[in-house]
């Protein structure tokens, strides 16, 4: 998964404003401990990424 389809994605399940907000500020465990920046910035696939969001955030099956 490219990075702008991942960003296109949490924009459009968490609007905008609030996928930068989480992008920055939310910790996630599963990412070791790290934002989704920090995540993306180590070099972690998008794709890994947007699972632990949705895991984290229950995002229904059909939009993951």
């Amino acid at each position: 998964m490219r990075i702008t389809v991942f960003r296109r994605m949490m924009a459009d399940e968490f609007g905008p404003g609030r996928a930068e907000v989480l992008a920055k500020d939310h910790v996630f465990s599963g990412l070791g401990g790290r934002t989704v920046e920090q995540a993306l910035a180590a070099g972690v696939p998008a794709k890994e990424i947007w699972r632990e969001v949705c895991a984290a955030f229950d995002v229904p099956a059909e939009r993951r």
